[in-house]
């Protein structure tokens, strides 16, 4: 038989104009959105938009060397880049290029950047929980495995520690993080591989980088290439999740680029079809059926607000397309209450449902609680005396405040959120000072786990209860107080 003969059929077409990281291209008559494009010296773009005469090409290198009348081409096919299981552990830009200097990493496939998000009946709903080890979240804000949860606050709020603190407390966890950076230093980027690396997140975390400094078209890449690897372990099965810090600054580079293709500007002049691009992302997330895989992927964008206004264009957007948000507020930052959740403005549309009975029971009123608290606390603030009964409430409040603090990048494991708020929640540490309660959370758990590992075990398991486990977390706490259950006060402080 004759041999198959191999086509290879390129479009060509010809460089008219070059502004900035924009090629417009005379030609190219078949080019469709989004597909790939080899300009001169083997530099690559990507086809984003088109008028009467020229299609525009985004450049995801510097264009210094490319001239008008330069050749360039294309093949009909989508943007692929390479995935794999040896990415987990390596840092790489935004066309999934090692950034780490450890040599090249060997891909098991390549998956399309814009890849189509799950079909309706392609989903499960969601079920099982995301432990971020930030017992506010986990407590008051539960997140499932496959939701898109904002965090969203002012500059210096803390939301990318809330972000890392959830990479880092999925070590042991089977869930494989992918860390997105947009527009961040260098130096950023340094530092939060060197902490993955120090608390033993590195292996199970793949870092996505596209810096300030680097090529605005990599940088608007980005978020896409993390989905991209992301939905490869997702399809083999895995639980991942996906951080994106963070989207403002994303918004503000395809803001850029749309400006230099004379799109008309709209709302805070970005272009109509913003909110397309980011609920493109956002839809990618979700929980696979079980023929599927059962794999799922859970978002965290990161989104900044201006002096907490949340009805800006681009938070108020991502608001609409993701399950819920965590509103961190600048106040409670400045007062010392970290991590600095506002629980008046934070909500989880999954809701509870997801939560394991006892840490469901726990919590139940935890918020209500809190809110109550702060309330009582800005009408008593200008009085000399309260009654008994408010200064009870008071001293459970200062109480619940202690616990719901936590240190940077310290999550804390499930038996240690759940013999905290059993004590709040029994009144064992009403009576305690703010330096009393620290000392309790310090040592408390490495008492339950050296004198109490089967209680601890059973502590972390999903399926847990407070009807059979109360004896012993009783036992445990009075056991560190040194008292008979007459000391802890009633449940309803």
């Amino acid at each position: 038989m004759p041999a198959k003969i191999a086509f290879d059929i390129q479009e060509t077409g010809t460089i008219h104009e070059v502004r900035k990281m924009i090629v417009r291209v005379r030609g190219l008559p078949g080019a469709a959105f989004g597909q790939p494009v080899l300009l001169p010296g083997d530099l690559r773009g990507m086809v984003i938009g088109y008028d009467e005469k020229d299609v525009m090409i985004l450049a995801f290198n510097e264009l210094s060397h490319v001239r008008s009348g330069d050749t360039v081409k294309t093949r009909e096919e989508s943007l692929l880049l390479p995935v794999g299981d040896e990415f987990l552990g390596r840092a790489v830009n935004g066309l999934a290029q090692p950034l780490d200097g450890k040599g090249g990493i060997r891909a098991d496939g390549q998956l399309p950047v814009f890849g189509a998000a799950p079909g309706i009946m392609d989903r499960a709903a969601i079920r099982r929980p995301l432990r971020t080890g930030t017992t506010s979240v986990d407590a008051i804000i539960p997140i499932g495995l496959g939701q898109r949860e904002l965090i969203i606050g002012d500059r210096v709020t803390g939301k990318t520690t809330l972000a890392t603190d959830a990479v880092i407390n999925q070590k042991d966890r089977g869930t494989l993080c992918v860390y997105c950076c947009v527009g961040r230093s260098f130096n950023f980027l340094g530092r939060l591989a060197q902490l993955f690396s120090e608390r033993g997140a590195a292996a199970h975390t793949v870092v996505v980088g596209a810096t300030a400094d680097a090529p605005v078209g990599e940088q608007f890449l980005a978020p896409y290439t993390a989905a991209s690897i992301g939905e490869y372990f997702m399809r083999k099965g895995r639980d991942v999740l996906v951080v994106f810090d963070d989207l403002t600054k994303h918004a503000w580079i395809y803001r850029q680029i749309a400006l230099i293709l004379n799109r008309t500007p709209g709302r805070e002049a970005y272009p109509g079809d913003i909110f397309y691009i980011h609920s493109q992302l956002m839809e990618r997330a979700g929980q696979l059926k079980p023929e599927l895989g059962g794999g799922s992927m859970t978002f965290l964008p990161i989104v900044e607000t201006q002096q907490g206004d949340v009805t800006g264009y681009i938070p108020s957007n991502l608001i609409s397309m993701t399950d819920g948000q965590i509103y961190m507020s600048s106040e409670l930052f400045q007062e010392g209450f970290k991590p600095a959740i506002d629980f008046s403005l934070s909500v989880s549309r999954i809701g509870n449902k997801i939560q394991s009975p006892l840490l469901k029971e726990l919590s139940s009123t935890l918020r209500l609680d809190y809110v109550q608290y702060k309330e009582l606390i800005n009408v008593t603030r200008l009085r000399s005396t309260v009654s008994p009964q408010a200064a009870k409430r008071i001293r459970r409040g200062n109480a619940m405040e202690e616990i719901l603090k936590q240190g940077k990048n310290e999550p804390a494991s499930p038996a240690e959120e759940i013999i905290c708020l059993y004590a709040l929640r029994k009144g064992f540490l009403d009576r305690l000072d703010p330096l009393e309660i620290r000392e309790f959370k310090r040592v408390i758990y490495d008492r339950l786990k050296s004198s109490h590992a089967a209680l601890c075990a059973e502590l972390s398991s999903e399926s847990a209860s407070l009807d059979k486990v109360e004896g012993s977390l009783r036992a445990v706490c009075e056991e560190y107080f040194g008292h008979s259950d007459s000391v802890a006060g009633s449940e309803s402080g």
